[in-house]
């Protein structure tokens, strides 16, 4: 696969709303830098606990907050800081979704850290890692992938012990093995969620970008259809199979699949992708 088109299917994927997110780390030896990304630290110094120190300065992101949402930032920390223990959730909240509104996913993942270790229910504990699995798609460098991803296996770790149906953490979770040392870790661990639910589509849509990353497109397409049978809405399976059909060389089906996609999607990202391949398929 072109390098520029697979780069433009990446963005495309981050950037486009629905169901899924493709980790970067999957794909990390094709895209070592994605242009326009804000850089993301591993995480805040704050005190678990409430002691808060300023961690959202200029020197730990590309780019600065403005005036008004340091303003917004600092409020919040103070608030947090002098809650008692019925107003540490709302307020928590309130600082994890700001973090995430201003793409500071890393510091939305310490408060919902914050908030789990100060009451570990099985919400609490799924939401951190929801918020670590965030931070670490968005993460650029190979420290700092390893570190969030690590945080995301022990909250979603945490979660699965209280409830082991938790199928979406479990899909997620695997994807963190991808770049480790023991990367079969995750395929097996989408097989397991399969075993549980067949038709489950995280499981199989990882499974897919997972075949794609190995240049097995069969194997892929063959995901992308089974989302397809149960789904056929979903609009990234059907992109992703028409990329993995034009891979395969299975022209003719590709061509059909990519123009239906170019129908329904407005994301320019995908766009510039399907028009790319369009060419190709000439």
């Amino acid at each position: 696969m072109k390098k520029s088109v697979l780069f433009v299917i990446i963005l495309a994927a981050a950037l486009t709303a629905g169901l899924y997110t493709l980790p970067k780390g999957v794909v990390r030896n094709e895209t070592k830098q994605l242009e326009g990304r804000t850089t993301q630290t591993p995480g805040p110094t704050d005190s678990p606990h409430g002691n808060v120190a300023e961690a959202d300065t200029p020197a730990m992101h590309e780019k600065p907050l403005s005036v008004d949402q340091q303003k917004q930032v600092a409020l919040l920390k103070t608030e947090l800081a002098s809650a008692n223990s019925s107003q540490r959730e709302a307020v928590g909240q309130k600082l994890i979704t700001l973090f995430r509104t201003i793409n500071r996913y890393d510091s939305a993942a310490h408060y919902a850290e914050v908030l789990a270790i100060a009451q570990p229910t099985e919400q609490h504990l799924l939401r951190a890692g929801d918020q670590y699995f965030e931070a670490y798609t968005f993460a650029v460098d190979d420290k700092k992938t390893a570190s969030l991803g690590q945080k995301t296996r022990e909250f979603y770790q945490q979660a699965l012990a209280k409830n082991p149906n938790l199928l979406s953490a479990k899909a997620n979770m695997a994807m963190t093995y991808v770049n480790t040392d023991t990367p079969m870790q995750g395929i097996m661990m989408l097989r397991e969620v399969l075993h549980q639910d067949p038709t489950n589509e995280l499981a199989l849509f990882n499974l897919g970008l997972l075949s794609m990353r190995s240049n097995q497109y069969e194997r892929a397409i063959e995901r992308f259809r089974q989302i397809l049978v149960n789904n056929p809405a979903s609009r990234k399976a059907q992109f992703y199979l028409g990329v993995s059909l034009a891979e395969a060389g299975q022209k003719a089906e590709a061509k059909q699949v990519l123009a239906q996609v170019k129908k329904q999607e407005k994301d320019p990202q995908i766009l510039a992708a399907v028009r790319e391949y369009e060419e190709r398929l000439k």
